[in-house]
Formats: C-alpha cells, structure tokens, sequence
C-alpha cells in the first residue's frame, strides 16, 4: 500500500546557503538585503505598485485594515467560508463581518449576492480568491465604486494566479499573500502586502515599521524617525526572507508542476464527474490558477466521510477545510451568526480535498484516482 500524505513542502537546494549568507552577514533583523530581492521578485510576478513583505498573509490584512480606517461600527463583506484571519483582522479594529454566501464551482464570494448586503456601515469588501482560482474582480469593483468602498484582496492561496492577466492581489485597493508552509512558494511564516493605490504606499510603510516613519529616514529624506501613527512589528527576520527568496527562484517551476498536477487529475476524473459521482472544480477560462487546491463535491455529508475513510484506509491523506465563519462561536458572540448561507454550509460538509504538491508523481495520482473508482464502483 502506498502512503500518500495531503502536502509535501517543496524545498529548492538554495534555502540553507541563503540562510548561511544572512548570518555571515551579521544582520538578522528585519529590512535587509534578502527583504528586498524578496520584494522585487514579487513585484516582478505581480506588477503592484508596492509589496510590502509580512511576517504573514494575517499581517498583510491587519495593515490593510489600518490603511482602510476600519472602524468600530464599520462593516465589512466577506465569504463565510475562508479561513479566520480574513475576519480577524477588521473585527480586532472593531468592524462588524457581514457574511456572504459562496459558489458552488469555485467556493468564491458570490458576487450576485453582495449588493444587498451593503449598508450606509458598509467600508470595505474583502474576496477571497478560494485555491488560487479569482472571484469575478470586475464585478465586485463595480460595486465597490459605485458605492464607495475599498476592496481588499485576501489572495493567501493566489500567489502566481491571474484573473484576466491580472495577478490576484492586485485588481482591488489592496492585496495579500501568503507564503506559509502550506502553500505553494514557502517560508515558513510570512505573507506580502501588495499595495495598489499608489497613496496608501507611503503609510504602508509606515504602519509597517511599528507606525514609525524610519523608512523616509533610511531614504534620507528626515534626519531622525519617530513615533507618527497605529503599527506593529509586520516586518519578518532576514532568515526567514533568506528562505523565502530561495523559493522564490522556483516559483514558476513549482506552480507549472502543481498546474500540470491539477490537469492530469482533472483528465482523470472528469467521467466520475459527468456521471454524477461527485462534482469537480469549474475553473473560468478567463483565470490562470496556481493549482493549489483540487477538491471534489461528494454531495452529501454521509458520502463525503465515507469516501475520506475509504481514502484513509488506503493510505491516502485527503482533507476537507474550513468551518463556515457565520457558524463558530467568535460569530456568535459577535452578533453576526443570524444568517442563512446554504452553499457555504454544504460544501463545508460535502467537500474533500486531494493530495497536491509539486513533487507528487503520476504513480501516486494514479493511486489515487483508482481508490476513487474503486469506492465509486462499490456505490
């Protein structure tokens, strides 16, 4: 029997030399020379007007909040199913979430259900793109200027993913990344903000920097820095940036490999899904996804665990996701619980995730794809 774990961290040869060099440096702080080729490449891959790098993708947010001046009172429109440091970060500044049901296809905010949503509380709506796939960005910027609103971007799982030729991140005000061990491109614990408003730069920085503005005294422009708004220390190590620029090296390598990955499943397993066994991921053909996530609709909550067990017993690591956010506690006693999202509530319930990673080989997919016919056969 084969043993197939859910992820396998990629790993490039470079990350260890790296590090060897930042600590022969002697500068281990945050802001030195691995930061900055860090964020050139990212700006590189992405074309925003600035990436910030974080200490992680939940960084990234919390100074996007800063930066949207959320407010106690404020409300913010997110998709119920995504992971808690989306909400974290507005309800910390005492925003009140305004949860959005999702699509079945893509597990991304339903757009058509968003405007009816708004109110005169209304700041900001933050889409999250679900497995690297985009929400439809058009749309949701329609609505946001039409009614005023900042749109940030949670793209933790869309780094090197495109919606109509535009790197996810960078279509809205703001943008997120993240580069946790989970991911696609890895350093452990880190993210990137990607500014897109060339006015809110400036600040970036500065809230950054603990609300200093150091870095117009690093550039020479002051001859002192000091204390000048809200901030906190987002700025990772120069190890973790060592490792991470390492990564970045190969990210168009790791992402083609996860692509191809995602492909050969799909060509696999697109009879089961025509026969209604179970109901794969629609990709719109305008995005360009990084393949971070392939997963399958069982229907029902009863064939989901059962085919998860099925796959367990076969030494095969699959995995469903998040709780939807409008049905845990922190909902609750935040006053936001009170709604009826019934796609979200399904799909937390009836998806399943498949091992993908880069190295995964055609042998072990293979497996994979069997023991799925193999349970599907006995149904």
């Amino acid at each position: 029997m084969m043993k197939i774990p859910f992820n396998k961290i990629p790993i490039s040869g470079n990350e260890l030399n790296n590090i060897r060099l930042a600590m022969e440096s002697g500068y281990l702080q945050g802001g030195g020379a691995f930061m900055k080729v860090c964020e050139e490449k990212i700006l590189a891959a992405t074309s925003a007007k600035a990436a910030l790098l974080t200490t992680s993708c939940t960084s990234a947010q919390d100074i996007s909040a800063i930066l949207c001046d959320i407010k106690p009172g404020d409300e913010v429109i997110i998709p119920s199913y995504t992971f808690v440091s989306t909400v974290n970060s507005f309800a910390l500044r005492g925003a009140k979430p305004v949860f959005c049901d999702v699509k079945p296809e893509t597990l991304n905010i339903d757009e058509s259900k968003i405007e009816e949503l708004i109110t005169p509380r209304t700041k900001a709506i933050s889409p999250v793109h679900y497995a690297g796939v985009g929400c439809e960005m058009d749309a949701i910027c329609e609505i946001a200027r039409k009614n005023n609103l900042r749109v940030i971007e949670d793209a933790a799982q869309g780094f090197m993913a495109y919606y109509k030729n535009r790197h996810l991140g960078t279509i809205g005000d703001l943008g997120s990344l993240s580069f946790h061990s989970t991911k696609n491109v890895i350093a452990g614990e880190c993210g990137a903000l990607l500014v897109n408003d060339p006015e809110l730069i400036e600040r970036a920085n500065i809230v950054r920097e603990k609300g200093t503005n150091r870095i117009q005294f690093v550039q020479g422009k002051i001859d002192k820095y000091t204390w000048v708004d809200y901030g906190s220390s987002y700025i990772p190590s120069e190890i973790i940036s060592a490792f991470l620029a390492a990564q970045l090296e190969i990210a168009k390598d790791l992402t083609d490999k996860r692509v191809e990955a995602w492909n050969y499943y799909y060509a696999q397993l697109k009879d089961l899904d025509a026969n209604g066994k179970f109901a794969l991921a629609k990709v719109p053909e305008y995005c360009r996804h990084n393949a971070h996530i392939f997963f399958l609709d069982a229907f029902t909550p009863e064939r989901k665990s059962a085919l998860e067990k099925h796959l367990k017993e076969r030494g095969i690591s699959a995995m469903s996701h998040y709780a939807p956010l409008h049905s845990c506690p922190m909902a609750k006693k935040l006053g936001c619980s009170d709604v009826s999202l019934p796609v979200a509530e399904r799909m937390a319930a009836t998806m399943l995730r498949l091992p993908i990673f880069s190295a995964i080989t055609r042998q072990e997919q293979d497996y994979v794809c069997e023991a799925l016919r193999d349970f599907f056969d006995k149904q």
